[in-house]
């Protein structure tokens, strides 16, 4: 197994991290801030560049309204010659029965540089229901671009299922949504009923569909979806859950919680790599969601003689950047 020459973590204190490489030859960096208060972007030409990228302020919230609190995990995405973020908002930071009151939202740049010119709201992205919902993701198959979130059914017991839905355009969804996973194994049910986080890796002839599960204390960890290339990526049967987490908390190496994911490649391309936050520690005061400390992080995969990703597990803490045993 191979590994990245990074230092762990690679950028402190921003959960939901979400890395993209561009055609421009630059890796694009956002997560979520611990103020939950702000968009921000940096760039750099190296993985190991976005530790000690300016971070540009893109996007703040209201004083009050729909986009008002708890600003959490964007995505930039260059779509059909323009830059995309998706985010998650609230109008409170209170809960209600246990759940907050996100919705999903897209801002827009016509800038070669996203870091330059302005952002425009496109508003929120509407689903068939109004209830919380949070951590889009998109991406594009066969000529046709999907929009994946995690949201409450009413009808269902627990916090957030994952959803997928054709796209009109960038802001808005077209035709049938249709759920493709729920928790329903132990490891998707503690604390929390919660699948959210999906991110796609294309490879081998397959999509393999990563997400979350489970409380966001040293519980969290993520799951897989796998669907074939040529299969109906509308019809939920297409897609097949792998009944055991992929990628754990590890107490040797001290990590804990790893999970809310993207991936990106390696500076020559050649090497996929996991992006993801965890913590390097297990105890807790208060509420997970306000403890700052989950860091961004950036590992290898390995891939299986069958043609599927092998996280392997979370790599111990080094700000050395020396090669990092991992336990396997």
């Amino acid at each position: 197994m191979t590994y990245t020459d990074l230092p762990n973590p690679l950028i402190e204190q921003r959960a939901d991290p979400f890395v993209y490489k561009h055609t421009d030859g630059y890796y694009y960096f956002t997560g979520s801030v611990p103020e939950y208060d702000r968009l921000e972007l940096r760039r750099s030409a190296t993985l190991e560049g976005l530790r000690g990228a300016e971070p540009k302020n893109i996007w703040h919230k209201y004083d009050s309204g729909p986009m008002s609190a708890n600003i959490w995990a964007p995505e930039i995405h260059y779509i059909d010659g323009k830059w995309y973020v998706y985010f998650a908002a609230a109008h409170t930071s209170e809960t209600k029965e246990g759940l907050f009151d996100h919705r999903m939202f897209v801002i827009e740049n016509d800038s070669a540089n996203p870091l330059e010119g302005e952002w425009v709201e496109k508003g929120q992205i509407k689903t068939k229901w109004e209830s919380f919902a949070l951590d889009a993701t998109s991406f594009e198959h066969r000529g046709t671009r999907y929009y994946v979130w995690a949201q409450k059914d009413p009808e269902i017991d627990g916090n957030s299922n994952l959803y997928i839905s054709e796209m009109e355009n960038p802001w808005t969804l077209r035709g049938e949504q249709v759920c493709i996973s729920t928790p329903e194994y132990d490891w998707e049910k503690i604390g929390f009923l919660v699948n959210e986080g999906a991110a796609v890796l294309k490879k081998n002839g397959r999509l393999f569909m990563t997400f979350s599960a489970s409380a966001t204390d040293h519980n969290y960890c993520m799951g897989l979806l796998t669907a074939d290339e040529n299969s109906d990526l509308m019809n939920p049967a297409s897609w097949v859950k792998t009944p055991v987490p992929v990628f754990v908390t590890h107490e040797t190496n001290g990590q804990y919680g790893p999970g809310h994911n993207s991936f990106t490649v390696s500076e020559d391309g050649t090497q996929d790599l996991l992006v993801f936050h965890a913590r390097s520690y297990k105890e807790i005061v208060g509420d997970p969601l306000y403890d700052p400390n989950r860091h961004a992080r950036v590992q290898a995969i390995a891939w299986n003689e069958d043609g599927t990703p092998n996280f392997g597990v979370p790599r111990p803490d080094t700000q050395t950047g020396e090669l990092a045993e991992t336990g396997r």
